[in-house]
């Protein structure tokens, strides 16, 4: 059983990335999925919990750009006795938004928020709790290209 804990900016391709890689064998719990939940934060908790608790791998598909956002979800990974990945998204600002320019509707988010995001961005860090931390970056081709941080 594993955690994948995503971290990076709006338009990033982290939505993409869980698609082409993870949606067959993981459980989603992503924030954009609770719509108007005022409590988006405690909702999300609940349902990794429950998740880890059924025994299902996990993957988090949110910005989690602190190490603050990222500590309960390590800790609720820790007490559930998965495996904790982070993958950090490498996408530049004008990346995100480029891509965040072909989404429709609501998936748009305005520019301010990628810079708003890019500002308190902290990379992941192996003193945070994880196991592996991956960086992922878009290839030429729209694919990715996926390398372990060395610790």
């Amino acid at each position: 059983m594993e955690l994948i804990i995503f971290i990076g900016l709006q338009g990033a391709g982290k939505s993409t990335f869980y698609q082409q890689r993870f949606a067959a064998t993981h459980v989603l719990v992503s924030k954009d999925r609770l719509g108007n939940n005022p409590h988006k934060q405690r909702r999300q908790m609940e349902l990794l919990t429950a998740a880890l608790a059924a025994g299902n791998s996990v993957v988090v598909d949110n910005t989690n750009p602190t190490a603050a956002d990222r500590m309960p979800l390590v800790a609720a990974g820790r007490a559930h006795g998965a495996n904790v990945s982070g993958y950090y998204f490498l996408a530049t600002p004008r990346e995100a938004r480029a891509r965040n320019q072909q989404r429709e509707g609501a998936a748009r988010v305005p520019d301010v928020a990628i810079y708003a995001t890019q500002k308190s961005m902290q990379p992941p860090t192996y003193a945070e709790g994880f196991d592996q931390i991956y960086t992922v970056a878009s290839d030429a081709g729209g694919g990715f290209v996926v390398l372990p941080l060395a610790r």
